[in-house]
């Protein structure tokens, strides 16, 4: 299973503003720069994150972006089923659809993919990781994360 890149930079974008100071604001720009993705994709992404509730935007001269909700309360597999179509394949257009059980299958191990990031919250992927905050703190020497 992949991801579109709409919900991966998302759910980046979460683990930056989650790395974050607990109050502290960034900016879009500082996001998509760490990123290497262009500000239009991110400002999609933000604006989405943003109508579910993760993602605080504050307009004005000291606004900028933060969490929208503490990042223990961020399920990771309930971010993807908000932003990914989840649809692995198209039956409409098949011949076999009346009798196909891959559809089944399929289904079935989208659900397992998705109840196992439910174990997992946004807490979990940034708690006393300090490699991480090193690198989104972008300290001198140290790469973004366009690599990734």
């Amino acid at each position: 299973m992949q991801l579109t890149s709409f919900t991966d930079f998302g759910l980046r974008a979460l683990i930056y503003l989650a790395s974050l100071p607990a109050g502290q604001m960034t900016n879009i720009t500082q996001v998509t720069d760490t990123y290497g993705v262009s500000r239009n994709h991110m400002v999609k992404i933000i604006n989405q994150l943003s109508r579910l509730g993760y993602v605080a935007a504050v307009r004005g001269k000291n606004g900028g972006i933060r969490l929208g909700k503490p990042a223990a309360e961020i399920i990771v597999g309930q971010v993807v089923r908000q932003m990914e179509p989840l649809q692995l394949v198209n039956c409409d257009v098949c011949a076999i659809t009346p009798a196909c059980r891959l559809r089944q299958a399929l289904n079935a191990a989208t659900e397992q993919f998705l109840r196992e990031l439910d174990n997992y919250t946004l807490a979990d992927l940034v708690k006393d990781n300090h490699p991480l905050y090193k690198i989104l703190m972008l300290e001198p020497g140290m790469p973004t994360l366009t690599g990734y």
